[in-house]
């Protein structure tokens, strides 16, 4: 259980799921109380331009600020494009997904050499982080938790009532733009390590997971944390006894992802059971955001 983990490329793997935990576990509640899952999604995908951009021209060392300067300029465009409902969200999303993530494939097919380097960003290559990539997650953690710890009661007041949040004197616009923000740092995060395409995972299934057996915003963010470490460590495991062992090759981030996608489903029978036990008061999403704003 712990032998496999002494190996200094697994420690480093298990370093950076335990990075990625402490910053999806609360960013997958705004997430998943803002349904802001197709958002969340075409950021993954959004920040692909950028990280081709950035291998072009510096290698694997440019995909950082390659990625970053992608995912802010999403957050940025797509914070303009739905405000004050100008375009639809969804409307939005779909437009800038389709046009960047084209652009990322269009950069790709002109330069065939590094197609194959530049698969691994789509599907990830957690066994092959460095101590650089992991400093750059540790920073990035340090700046996600920051944003939200600040501006966390003012984003859950947006998210529950907007209409009393502007009332109150709150820039709905300038929340939205906070939160986008967010959620892309999020992805760069963990862009390198479980590709752009499976991070999505760790936005929308750990709160959606922790929604089974709870409605206080806290512990969902509390148990999404917990549940991403511990599929990170089960998923690690999974993937190297299998190698190992029995000679089947499994790559560690999917094996992360369909661990988590699994709990989410052993964790659904017990919804049921809290429904049937209390079918009239339903959700408490509100209640516990009007408790955590004061």
């Amino acid at each position: 259980m712990i032998e496999p983990f002494t190996m200094p490329f697994m420690g480093r793997a298990l370093a950076e799921m335990v990075l990625l935990a402490a910053i999806c576990g609360p960013v997958s509640v705004f997430v998943f109380a803002r349904r802001l899952s197709f958002v969340s999604d075409a950021l993954t995908h959004t920040v692909f331009p950028g990280v081709v951009i950035g291998f072009l021209a510096a290698g694997l060392e440019g995909v950082f600020a390659g990625a970053l300067g992608a995912a802010v300029i999403t957050a940025l465009v797509l914070t303009a494009l739905t405000r004050r409902g100008r375009v639809s969200d969804d409307a939005a999303t779909a437009v800038l997904l389709t046009a960047m993530f084209s652009v990322g494939v269009l950069l790709v097919s002109r330069r065939s050499s590094y197609t194959a380097d530049l698969t691994s960003f789509l599907f990830g290559r957690l066994l092959t982080v460095t101590p650089r990539q992991m400093a750059e997650t540790a920073m990035l953690a340090v700046v996600v938790l920051v944003a939200l710890l600040i501006g966390a009661r003012a984003l859950l007041f947006r998210t529950f009532d907007p209409a009393g949040a502007a009332a109150a004197g709150f820039r709905i616009g300038r929340l939205d733009l906070w939160l986008n923000l967010v959620v892309a740092l999020v992805v760069v995060a963990g862009v390198r390590a479980v590709g752009t395409i499976l991070v999505v995972a760790l936005l929308i299934v750990p709160a959606a997971a922790a929604r089974m057996v709870t409605d206080r915003l806290a512990v969902m963010a509390v148990a999404g944390t917990v549940l991403i470490a511990a599929a990170g460590y089960a998923g690690l495991l999974v993937s190297w006894t299998a190698s190992v062992r029995f000679g089947v090759a499994l790559t560690s981030a999917s094996s992360v992802v369909l661990l988590l996608v699994a709990a989410y489903l052993l964790v659904i029978p017990v919804r049921v059971l809290r429904s049937r036990r209390h079918p009239a008061p339903g959700p408490r999403e509100r209640d516990s955001a009007h408790e955590l704003v004061g």
